[in-house]
């Protein structure tokens, strides 16, 4: 595997990170992918709307090169803000893991969701949910890392992680 590095994101990363929401979308083998309108949905946008709020937490995968090729973020919600992939208002909610297509499969998520729950955690945090489509190849490290479904929204399942403190 080749050296990336992990860095928090910083809100300079959001174009960044609203490009990584739109590779988050999964599309099923021999799909088409959706129009970038798909953006403007409301419950898509609620995951980066107003990025840098209290709470809102990233990390950027980088290449030796330092261009970015990764990213993961979770952000709180409520039950008036609520989203896909929202338990409860304690529970902040994963928004977005997303690697560029030429940088899967070398562990990169993996990375950014080890960086992400240990953040979580040391923050105090008892939980973190995510949403997925269950055919989507992710649900294999979310189930690693502990993520078991906790509801069905739609054709995704809301999974919920609890965390060891």
């Amino acid at each position: 595997m080749a050296n990336y590095k992990i860095r928090p994101g910083t809100e300079q990363d959001i174009n960044f990170l609203w490009e990584m929401l739109y590779q988050a979308i999964f599309v099923p083998e021999g799909e088409e992918r959706p129009s970038r309108e798909v953006l403007n949905d409301t419950k898509i946008k609620m995951y980066l709307d107003g990025w840098g709020k209290e709470g809102d937490i990233a990390f950027i995968a980088a290449d030796s090169s330092e261009n970015s090729v990764g990213a993961i973020w979770m952000r709180q919600f409520n039950d008036t803000t609520k989203t896909y992939g929202y338990i409860d208002q304690n529970t902040p909610v994963i928004s977005g893991l997303a690697v560029l297509p030429q940088y899967r499969g070398q562990g990169i998520g993996t990375l950014l969701m080890n960086r992400l729950i240990n953040k979580a955690r040391d923050a105090g945090y008892l939980s973190l949910s995510l949403s997925v489509d269950p055919a989507n190849p992710a649900m294999n490290l979310y189930e690693k890392k502990g993520f078991v479904k906790a509801g069905i929204a739609g054709t995704s399942w809301d999974m919920k992680a609890t965390l060891n403190i």
